[in-house]
């Protein structure tokens, strides 16, 4: 055998291998076919179109490298903040409210939430759809539902909920785009959230968040007005820690459960609301030391879209930068 020729072989044998390794041969899995023989009988799915899909589906595994460590896992609060209130961001943020003007003044109006929060959820989560995520949607829910034990029973919750969300919506689940989490369209919505909290703003029929800006505005507020934002109190503000004793209840919680009057007896300053009112106090390791944030209702509510709270920080400072901006270009011409 010539040297050409063995070259060759050794080519097609390695292509072969890492062709094989895309497919993780799901539809031969035994807890795939479990997973088929439930969806298709609870939902009314025929089994063999399933193991069809099946058949097609990728294992990634740079999809487990993401979400073994994520950013607010793995950064600090001010390199996490810097990659996302940054003044590039900050302009397309208010871009993005003057293009969308009237469908953000009706979600605000109709769900009563500031459009800031609207804005800024959209663009932390996508950038304002400049990063909508490349991964097929059904590869990162399988590969996570099947290969990623840590999170497996929520991800095949996810995947049933993508394969309703395709019939309901006459999607091929096998053309829908997302992230390595499986979120989606311009607000993120994985799929059970999508089904719960979508819904079609621009009146055309259907809950298209992947390209209907207008329908993903009214989406994000909706999820906001459902989780039970009220706009009472502020949503965070930065305090003062003078006493070690309130560190004990730094980050024990993202739910506002201590009292204003219990906080500043450990130790806090520099609030000025009422005794009774309750937050949750959070530590975070800023660029010249320790911050202290206190979170309010608010606040948690927009944890309810990332259970993080360096995410909802981000959302608050991005919206604020965008709101100041966006208040500074639409000031009238004093001359």
């Amino acid at each position: 055998m010539s040297i050409k020729s063995a070259t060759f072989i050794l080519r097609s044998v390695l292509l072969s291998i890492v062709t094989l390794s895309m497919f993780a041969d799901y539809e031969n899995r035994d807890s795939v076919k479990g997973f088929v023989d439930e969806v298709a009988e609870k939902d009314g799915f025929d089994r063999q179109q399933l193991l069809n899909i099946f058949e097609q589906v990728e294992k990634k595994q740079r999809i487990i490298d993401l979400i073994s460590r994520p950013a607010e896992k793995a950064k600090p609060w001010h390199e996490y903040r810097e990659i996302f209130v940054t003044a590039p961001r900050i302009a397309a943020g208010v871009e993005f409210w003057e293009e969308n003007e009237a469908a953000l003044n009706r979600a605000g109006s109709k769900f009563g939430i500031p459009i800031e929060i609207i804005v800024a959820v959209i663009g932390v989560e996508t950038n304002y759809g400049r990063n909508k995520g490349s991964f097929r949607v059904m590869d990162a829910l399988s590969t996570l539902a099947f290969d990623y034990p840590p999170r497996a029973r929520f991800f095949r919750s996810e995947l049933r909920e993508l394969l309703l969300l395709a019939r309901e919506e006459s999607k091929d689940p096998l053309q829908l785009i997302g992230s390595y989490a499986g979120a989606m369209g311009y607000g993120q919505f994985i799929p059970s959230s999508f089904r719960a909290y979508a819904i079609d703003f621009d009146g055309d029929g259907t809950r298209d968040i992947w390209s209907s800006q207008t329908d993903a505005i009214g989406s994000v507020a909706n999820y906001f007005s459902r989780h039970g934002w009220d706009g009472e109190s502020p949503i965070a503000v930065p305090v003062t820690v003078t006493d070690e004793r309130a560190d004990q209840f730094a980050n024990q919680g993202l739910k506002p459960k201590l009292s204003i009057a219990e906080l500043r007896k450990a130790g806090m300053e520099h609030v000025s609301l009422p005794d009774q009112t309750l937050g949750a106090l959070f530590r975070l390791e800023g660029r010249d030391g320790w911050e202290y944030w206190l979170g309010l209702h608010d606040f948690y509510v927009v944890t309810r879209y990332n259970h993080s709270h360096m995410y909802a920080l981000a959302v608050v400072q991005l919206s604020e930068a965008v709101r100041s901006r966006w208040d500074d270009v639409r000031k009238p011409d004093r001359l």
